[in-house]
């Protein structure tokens, strides 16, 4: 009889190494994957498969990087710190809300912010998982949310965080694409309001 267990970690003697969040050690290993990838083809690889730019709609590859841009990172620091943040509150939401849900909110993240990218500013590229982690600390602030109330911290991490990236945007010029993390927090605050009302009408 075929043994039908499900897949929960590795065991180191008296402890279990636990894959506790699926989605986001997935996407973390994926992203480790692309910044690779990048390096061994000297950034090639990544602007073929893990950057999403104005190309040609009748190319498949255009539709395939409205999704795969949040792997591709431009180095190690751009990695490391999108990393740390994601590994921090990735998990603590996937155990909230499920793994499928916090799935749907990346790829939301990610289409939402290479589409509005693509229509807008046709000559800016963009890569990387700021827009998903400034989606999860939006719906970080909501984990307190109760009916009838808009949350502190919600606000407050609007007014910090949002706030930083539309004054960043208006008067310093940099190569950070802050309406990926504008936007980013939009649909993360989204979905933790939406999420946290349905939770409360169960």
């Amino acid at each position: 009889m075929a043994d039908n267990k499900k897949f929960d970690g590795i065991r180191l003697g008296r402890f279990k190494l636990s894959f506790n969040s699926p989605v986001i050690l997935s996407f973390a290993i994926l992203s480790l994957g692309a910044l690779l990838l990048s390096y061994i083809s000297f950034g090639a690889i990544r602007d073929w498969l893990f950057m999403s730019y104005h190309s040609s709609l009748l190319n498949p590859l255009t539709y395939l990087r409205f999704f795969t841009h949040v792997l591709g990172h431009s180095g190690w620091d751009h990695f490391i710190g999108n990393m740390a943040y994601l590994l921090l509150l990735g998990p603590m939401l996937e155990e909230k809300y499920s793994s499928k849900k916090v799935l749907i909110v990346i790829l939301v993240t990610a289409f939402v912010t290479a589409i509005i990218n693509y229509i807008l500013f046709p000559q800016i590229a963009i890569c990387g998982a700021s827009g998903v982690v400034f989606a999860m600390i939006l719906m970080t602030s909501f984990t307190s949310f109760k009916e009838g109330e808009i949350p502190l911290t919600f606000i407050l991490v609007a007014i910090i965080y949002l706030g930083k990236e539309i004054f960043d945007g208006i008067f310093i010029q940099d190569d950070i694409s802050n309406l990926s993390h504008i936007l980013g927090g939009v649909v993360g605050g989204a979905f933790g309001y939406i999420l946290n009302i349905k939770r409360k009408s169960n």
